[in-house]
């Protein structure tokens, strides 16, 4: 009977893992960013830029990755992100700078600023919300804004969104190394126990880039890139380089608002010895508060 039962419990756990590694979208995974049927469009102007796409803007319009938003009222502006705007970026003062701050954040506040920027036909409305994607009853029943310096507080208000930029500084330990512009983690560390349980999406280095920046001293430092995948709204895949928990890669994992990993808001219900993956996305950064810091090593995640 107890071996009969260990089957059972073995058969269930791989069928929960295996349910994590396929998920399907019920939706276009490009999601929000199908731009209210303009699509790709919408971002990259296959001519001309901004211009291209009815917006004007500066000379160097679709100069980088065929921009098609005018990006040219945020140059050289300076933004204060985080806790009583400490965390202070002083944007590009064009987008053929070569600076990593340039598809990493410029273009995003192109059309996520609101304040400096035209909301650029957006709804200032989160995607998932809008049309019911999004059923975590926790959620208040007001819009989620999509724009930072426009959301309902004081106009041109960035201290409640994330850092960003040369300040925002990603800091290593417990087996996360940085060194030689590159993040690696040491085998048997803590860190290393916690890319078992989770992963390290934002972090790992990608296939085409990496999701960070550099600043002039050599820290790495946080982009609107390293927590989103501006191509994928609702699906993160697996690679190789990035496993999720040890997977090989290639599998899929629900995520939500471009979110770059595992991130499934909607999970109300998980067991004790597990941890939602909207708690482990975070982890990645802020280490400190894994479990696998504070010496517990076998909350694994769950994932939908």
């Amino acid at each position: 009977m107890k071996k009969v039962m260990l089957l059972v419990i073995f058969v269930l756990a791989v069928a929960g893992l295996m349910m994590a590694q396929t998920w399907s979208s019920t939706v276009d995974v490009l999601g929000a960013h199908n731009n209210q049927g303009r699509g790709c469009a919408g971002c990259h102007a296959p001519h001309s830029g901004s211009f291209g796409s009815g917006h004007g803007g500066g000379a160097d319009a679709g100069s980088y990755a065929l921009w098609g938003q005018d990006a040219s009222p945020l140059y050289g502006k300076t933004i204060s992100f985080g806790d009583a705007g400490s965390y202070v970026e002083v944007l590009p003062s064009s987008i053929t700078s070569g600076s990593q701050e340039v598809g990493g954040i410029l273009l995003c506040l192109s059309c996520h600023d609101g304040n400096v920027t035209a909301s650029n036909m957006m709804t200032n409305q989160s995607y998932e919300q809008k049309i019911g994607l999004l059923t975590n009853t926790t959620y208040g029943n007001a819009p989620i804004p999509t724009l930072l310096g426009n959301d309902g507080t004081t106009a041109g208000n960035y201290t409640n969104d994330h850092p960003v930029g040369v300040q925002a500084t990603i800091r290593g330990g417990s087996g996360l190394v940085w060194a030689n512009g590159s993040f690696t983690v040491t085998p048997g560390s803590p860190y290393a126990q916690f890319v078992a349980n989770y992963g390290w999406p934002a972090l790992a280095p990608g296939k085409w880039s990496n999701p960070w920046g550099v600043n002039g001293a050599g820290q790495p430092f946080v982009l609107c890139t390293t927590c989103h995948n501006q191509h994928v709204m609702t699906v993160y895949t697996s690679s190789k380089a990035s496993p999720i928990q040890n997977d090989g890669g290639g599998k899929f994992y629900a995520t939500f608002f471009f979110v770059n990993g595992p991130y499934n808001p909607n999970l109300q219900t998980y067991a004790s010895n597990s941890a939602p993956s909207t708690t482990q996305f975070c982890r990645q950064c802020h280490f400190g508060e894994a479990n696998e810091a504070n010496n517990t090593n076998n909350i694994t995640t769950q994932f939908q």
